[in-house]
C-alpha cells in the first residue's frame, strides 16, 4: 500500500504554484478582478505579485474605481486604472530585489493583457501558465509572436 493516503497526495508542481498564485490574489485591492502571479525558476519561487495601487497610494476601495464609474469594459483602456497588474508587480518586485527572472515561468490566475504581454516578453519570461482567460485578443497574438509558451492549467 502507498505510504501516502489518497487524501494526502502531493499536488503536482503546476497545481502547487497555481494554488500559491490564487492565495496571492487574495491580497489584491482591485474592486473588479483579483489576480495573483508567481514567478518560478527551477521549482523555486522568485517573486509574487497581485493587482492593486502602487505602494503608499490609496487603494481603489478607498477612492473608488474610475473604470467602474466610466463603465469601461474589461480588457479595455488599461491606462485609466490606478492599479498595477499582478504580472507587473511580480516583475517589479524581482527588479527591486535584484532577482533575475530570465527563462522563468509565470503562474497567473488570469490571462495577461497586451501591456503585460509585452512586459513578459522583454523580462525574458519563457512560459506562462494560466488559470482563466481574459478578453484581450492582442495579448494572445503578442505572446504567440514573442514565442512565449502559453499553457492553461486544467482543472480536475
Amino acid at each position: 500500500m502507498n505510504s501516502l493516503s489518497t487524501q494526502n497526495r502531493r499536488p503536482d508542481w503546476d497545481t502547487y504554484f497555481m494554488e500559491i498564485a490564487e492565495l496571492v490574489s487574495k491580497r489584491s485591492t482591485c474592486l473588479r478582478r483579483k489576480v495573483g502571479a508567481v514567478l518560478v525558476k527551477e521549482k523555486r519561487i522568485l517573486a509574487t505579485g497581485y493587482n492593486g495601487a502602487p505602494s503608499g497610494l490609496s487603494h481603489c476601495g478607498e477612492v473608488g474605481c474610475i473604470r467602474e464609474k466610466l463603465n469601461i469594459p474589461s480588457g479595455e483602456r488599461h491606462e485609466l486604472c490606478r492599479g498595477l497588474h499582478a504580472e507587473q508587480n511580480a516583475i517589479l518586485q524581482s527588479a527591486y530585489h535584484g532577482v533575475s527572472i530570465k527563462n522563468s515561468t509565470l503562474y497567473i490566475t488570469c490571462h495577461p493583457c497586451s501591456v503585460c504581454a509585452k512586459m513578459i516578453i522583454n523580462a525574458g519570461i519563457k512560459e506562462i501558465v494560466i488559470k482563466e482567460g481574459y478578453p484581450d485578443k492582442m495579448a494572445e497574438e503578442i505572446l504567440k509572436e514573442g514565442k512565449i509558451k502559453v499553457r492553461y492549467l486544467k482543472n480536475d
